[in-house]
This record gives structure tokens, sequence and C-alpha cells, in this order.
């Protein structure tokens, strides 16, 4: 039985791969019509006038489809509904991409790094040769350490760049503390973030690289955000976080629902990802380090500084 499995993953594989040779070699020419369509568009509307720069600015319809990709990662692909943009969060496997995209239909233009890990870059050089014109965004500063080979990317990125899918604006922000060049990619308008390994579901990424003060500085740019924001993690490690989240901070009730919850989505085979930043805040222990509940959990209570409590939290979770 293990032989058929085997063989009919390796078909599948083989079929998603197929699909994806057959949408790239169309793919150039739809380009082409897609790009006399715009310039007669132009022609037509060039005596229009300009939209006001005062504008607001409106957030544009995104489709996100999740998929599991290797052992425990999640991979995103995202469209622009308008302009049929399609980008990448990560790519952490070839086949696993390849079944996700033949399964939508859909051919990438835009792969969006957020660090250098091979569970996340992967795939990367695979996706190239399947998609010449792909280009991909990755953190300037890996590209710079040669943790990312700089010719897997086509724009290094920095705090505040800002990439467009379609008409979807995406604003970069630096969060080193799993690596020391890790990024998350903030779609402000739609109110999601794709973090990467920076933040879980009731916990964060270890810190490999960076440090406690370092880490904490980053989850706090994620807690600026809007509590509605849906934030888009890679890993799903949401049941072991809330066994942890529970020894640190068990008095908090907001946290004793959730992770009654996660077990029941859990149990019926649903992922826990993706979560909010509401959410995280209100029950996740490396969001907390100011709550009473935690401090006391770690054994520092009223202490003010925030990043050493953090840190603690950490230490508290590597050796949980």
């Amino acid at each position: 039985s293990s032989s058929r499995a085997t063989m009919a993953r390796a078909a599948t594989s083989a079929h998603a791969r197929t699909l994806l040779r057959a949408a790239a070699s169309s793919s150039s020419s739809t380009s082409r019509a897609r790009t006399a369509r715009t310039a007669r568009a132009s022609t037509a509307s060039a005596s229009a006038s300009a939209p006001s720069t005062s504008s607001p600015r409106v957030a544009s319809a995104m489709e996100v489809h999740q998929f599991n990709a290797l052992d425990d990662n999640y991979g995103f692909a995202l469209r622009c509904v308008a302009s049929g943009v399609v980008a990448l969060v990560d790519a952490p496997d070839y086949d696993d991409i390849a079944r996700a995209l033949a399964a939508k239909g859909w051919t990438p233009s835009i792969v969006l790094c957020t660090h250098w890990h091979r569970d996340h870059v992967g795939a990367c050089a695979a996706l190239r040769g399947t998609f010449p014109a792909l280009r991909v965004y990755a953190p300037a500063r890996e590209v710079e350490s040669r943790k990312i080979p700089a010719e897997l990317v086509d724009v290094g990125v920095r705090e505040g760049d800002v990439v467009r899918v379609g008409d979807a604006r995406c604003v970069v922000r630096e969060t080193p503390g799993h690596t020391l060049g890790h990024v998350v990619y903030h779609f402000e308008e739609e109110e999601k973030v794709f973090v990467g390994d920076t933040l879980f579901a009731g916990g964060c990424g270890r810190l490999f690289e960076g440090s406690p003060a370092q880490m904490w500085d980053s989850i706090s740019k994620i807690l600026a955000m809007p509590d509605s924001t849906t934030v888009y993690c890679a890993h799903e490690y949401t049941v072991s976080n809330m066994k942890f989240a529970l020894s640190v901070d068990g008095g908090n009730e907001a946290l004793q629902a959730r992770a009654r919850e996660v077990s029941e989505m859990r149990a019926r085979g649903e992922p826990t990802v993706p979560t909010t930043v509401g959410v995280e805040r209100a029950t996740n222990p490396f969001c907390r380090p100011m709550a009473a509940g935690v401090q006391e959990g770690v054994g520092m209570a009223g202490c003010t500084d925030l990043a050493a409590v953090f840190g603690a939290v950490r230490r508290a979770k590597d050796n949980f």
C-alpha cells in the first residue's frame, strides 16, 4: 500500500507539473493580448482627467488560497480579482505549489519571500524555470548577506517598500528576530498580513538569529495593525502553542476559550490559520508581556521591561 501511495503522489505531482507548464506556455500570449487591450484603453482614456491625489484608496478584492505544504507549512496564493494578477507568499515546495495552482487554474507573476529558510524559498528556482517572467521579491538584507542567492531574486525589499499585486498595495515591514532579515507583507487596505515565521497562532518563531528585543519590536509592528487584520502564519503549530500558553497564562479566560476552539478545529481536520491581530493580542503570551498573568507565569511580576519579559517567555517555550 505504501508503494501504491507513492505512485499516486508521483502521478498527481506529474499531472500538476504538466498543467503548470501548459499554463506557463499560454501565459505569454495572454500577456501580449492583455498588453494590447491596455494600450487601447490607455489611448481611449488619454483625455480623461487624472484622479485626485486626495481621493481615499479603496481596498481591492483579493482571493487568498491557503494550501498545505511539506509537513506542517502553509502556502498562500493571492489573486487580485480585478486584474487577475497572482502572487505566491513564500515558495516552500514546488509540487505542493503546482497542485494548488493547478486546482485554481492560476498562473503566478510574483513570489513574496519572507526569509531565507529552505521551507520558504526552496521552490523559487524551479518556479522560475516554469515561469520565466516570474518576479521574486525577497528581503534585501538576506540577499546582501548571501543567505538567499542573488540570482534567484529580482527585487530586494526593505522597510516601507511598496509592492503591488495587481491593484492591491502591499507594504513591507522588516521583522528581525527569527532571522535578521525577515520581512512581512502587509496589505493595509485589505487588512491582511503575511507574517512568515515571525508570529504564529498562539506563538512566535524561534530566535535563530535575532535578540528578544528585536523580536518584541517586530511583533509590536504587527500589534500596531488593527485588531481586524487577518494574520496568515506559515505553520500549523497552534495545538502545541496553546499547551505552552496555558502553562504561563492559565488564568486568561480568552486563552482558555481559544484553546478549546483550537482543539475542536483540529479534531475536525480544520486549519487554525489564519488568525487575527485581535485574537493574538488577547491570547498569545508572546503578544502579552505587559499582562500581569504572563509576567507572573515567567517569574517577572511587575517588570516594566517588556522585551525582557518577552525574552523570558521565549526561553520558557524553548524549554517547554
